[in-house]
């Protein structure tokens, strides 16, 4: 009787606890009133696919665009930005070249002493990767690559030989 009591107990605690560790990790969805304005905005606007032979999958904003709104148009480029991005493109060479020897590649791939070199981002000093060796070895973050463990770290291979995270 002791026995089938504590596995009763055992059993709801550990279904209790999984519960609450899923339900932790699952995001909340939309409510009904959310979903429900959703839908009634695509339909006013016509953002809802149609049905039957002739819609291909297209919208019905796309088949009947006089029976819905226009959709608002986002504000493009003044002309004085696309000359500056124009200027910009050819003092760097960031233009395609044209011509058999070219094959898509830019001018300033092709022709790299014709223009400034670009900025390459510094990258992690000596120090720091041996830093970061040296914490990935205490805590057991490096993956085994030969054996049994192949493709496992060795904390998870090991979980006693090295601290809880």
């Amino acid at each position: 009787m002791i026995r089938n009591t504590l596995s009763i107990l055992t059993l709801a605690v550990a279904t209790l606890a999984a519960g609450n560790a899923l339900a932790d990790g699952v995001p909340t969805g939309k409510t009904r009133a959310q979903v429900i304005a959703e839908l009634e905005e695509a339909q006013r606007t016509g953002d809802i696919v149609a049905f039957g032979s002739n819609a291909n999958g297209r919208k019905l904003n796309e088949l009947y665009p006089e029976r819905y709104p226009a959709k608002a148009a986002t504000p493009g480029k003044t002309r004085a930005q696309v000359i500056a991005e124009l200027e910009e493109a050819q003092r760097t060479g960031d233009i395609v070249a044209f011509g058999s020897n070219a094959n898509g590649r830019k001018l300033n791939e092709l022709y790299p002493e014709r223009y400034p070199a670009k900025a390459v981002a510094p990258g992690k000093t000596r120090a720091q990767v041996i830093a970061e060796l040296e914490e990935a070895q205490r805590t057991g973050d490096i993956v085994v690559t030969t054996g049994e463990g192949g493709g496992r770290k060795l904390n998870e291979l090991y979980p006693n030989w090295y601290p809880k995270k």
